[in-house]
């Protein structure tokens, strides 16, 4: 299945985490299709850095604003939107002990002021969830039918259950309001603008065996992820936008490596010396994952393009050339 482009020339789109990670990401995305586009951030993850190129950009506007307090009386948001992205989280796991109530905030109280805007503007609502709504699972690879085994009020709970309200939030404005909505469960992202101290493993390793220093893994390195480089994620992402599916929809690949594989590979893509060391295993930290693309596959024709050592070769190449 092929899914027809509906947003490009002529439409409005807002995009809550624009100058993150994934979300400037998306901003190129759709500016690329002649959007018209309006990002939200706060920077308190996110980088003026990851959107600097589109300063002269007559079709980008870069608004800061805390949407956990509401929408700002700005000149750019007083035209109708033809889609609403919620792409505001921290989403590192060091951010989940840095920013718990900052999390916890944007996918609760942000959450409904961008739900109430896309209601207003009879605007489709896309919420970025995560694989982290399955927590450690007991299932694998992981289909949208399951449900998950989170820890409620665990470490990582401040992530894994606001996320997990989002998407409840989301549908109950789908199933009580009317609203079109979309939700996208990512897995394991990464490439170029993430941060360096990150304190996820692909840039922790990175900078790490950039700059000859031992290539930290937590317990034996046996735990698994599936990566998937930022723009399959992208692509997947706007193949549920422009679509009428509802959701949850996986988007992610099938290259799921231990840690200590990921850990080795990144030592030789970055030519280093470093040596792998063990450190203590963070708790609630998940055994395997991988998702179940299926759906993706027959409802979006979504098909990722990058493999490992393409993609973390290009992210690795990042990282390096902020060393020099």
């Amino acid at each position: 299945m092929t899914v027809v482009q509906r947003y490009g020339e002529g439409h409005r789109i807002l995009v809550a985490g624009g100058s993150g990670f994934l979300g400037s990401h998306l901003v190129d995305a759709l500016l690329a299709r002649g959007c018209t586009v309006v990002a939200l951030d706060n920077f308190l993850t996110g980088s003026r850095e990851n959107v600097a190129h589109l300063a002269d950009e007559s079709r980008f506007a870069l608004i800061q604003v805390d949407v956990s307090g509401g929408l700002p009386d700005h000149p750019a948001l007083a035209e109708r939107f033809d889609a609403v992205l919620h792409f505001a989280c921290p989403a590192s796991p060091t951010d989940f002990a840095k920013l718990p109530m900052e999390i916890l905030r944007v996918d609760s109280l942000g959450t409904f002021h961008l739900l109430e805007r896309a209601l207003e503007d009879h605007a489709r609502f896309i919420m970025s969830s995560t694989s982290e709504a399955y927590g450690d699972p007991l299932v694998h690879p992981q289909p949208e039918t399951y449900w998950g085994n989170v820890n409620p009020v665990g470490v990582r709970s401040v992530y894994d259950e606001a996320k997990r309200f989002s998407e409840a939030a989301t549908m109950a404005y789908h199933r009580y309001r009317g609203l079109d909505v979309g939700i996208v469960r990512t897995f394991n992202t990464y490439g170029p603008r993430m941060r360096p101290d990150d304190g996820r493993a692909i840039p922790t390793f990175a900078m790490q065996a950039l700059s000859g220093q031992p290539v930290t893994v937590h317990g034996t390195g046996a735990q698994t992820r599936s990566i998937c480089h930022v723009s399959d994620q992208v692509a997947g992402i706007l193949a549920l936008l422009d679509s009428t599916q509802t959701g949850p929809v996986n988007i992610g690949t099938e290259h799921e490596m231990s840690m200590r594989e990921l850990a080795e590979r990144i030592i030789r893509l970055a030519d280093s010396k470093s040596e792998i060391t063990y450190i203590p295993r963070t708790s609630d930290d998940p055994e395997r994952r991988r998702p179940d693309l299926t759906l993706a596959r027959t409802v979006l024709g979504y098909e990722p393009k990058v493999g490992p050592e393409e993609g973390l070769r290009e992210t690795i190449a990042y990282f390096a050339s902020g060393l020099t």
